[in-house]
């Protein structure tokens, strides 16, 4: 039986203090396809798992843990992601998937762009979904809500002095 996590720079031991931390280690799944993405996952080249390799329960999510009996379990399908890899070996992160995202972005880019031309008229309220007057849950959209706001009492400022 292994003694070492087989993740790339992973340092993590079967030993009686690693196991009171509440690390466990999981076998590489059977199935050969969910095998396949294990060691695609792990990104190390050349690297293929044998009967006996295990990954510890520090590259998978809380999610993918089913801790309900005495023996901690991996849920079925589930794919390591949790890894520190050096910057030669990281994925360029996606962009943004969902529409409520998409819509922030935008709403982002429409707020830099009024901001730096404030020459123009006002600035048009974006159609918001949300409720007018609760605060947006990122910093980063509250930022721009609150550069639309100054944007928008720079341009009031001007017409008053017209």
């Amino acid at each position: 039986m292994p003694e070492h996590c087989a993740a790339y720079c992973c340092q993590n031991r079967r030993t009686v203090q690693n196991r009171a931390r509440g690390i466990t280690f999981h076998k590489f799944p059977k199935d050969r396809d969910v095998r396949k993405k294990w060691e695609v996952a792990l990104r190390r080249e050349g690297f293929t798992a044998s009967d006996s390799s295990v990954l510890c329960s520090e590259h998978f999510k809380q999610d993918d843990l089913d801790r309900t009996g005495q023996i901690v379990r991996l849920r079925d399908g589930v794919i390591p992601s949790i890894f520190s890899f050096p910057v030669h070996l990281q994925r360029p992160e996606k962009g943004r998937t969902t529409c409520t995202s998409r819509r922030s972005e935008e709403s982002l880019s429409v707020a830099s762009q009024d901001a730096s031309n404030t020459a123009t008229s006002h600035p048009q309220p974006q159609p918001n979904d949300d409720h007018g007057y609760a605060l947006p849950a990122s910093p980063t959209s509250l930022k721009a809500r609150l550069n639309e706001a100054l944007a928008r009492v720079e341009s009031l400022e001007r017409e008053k002095n017209i």
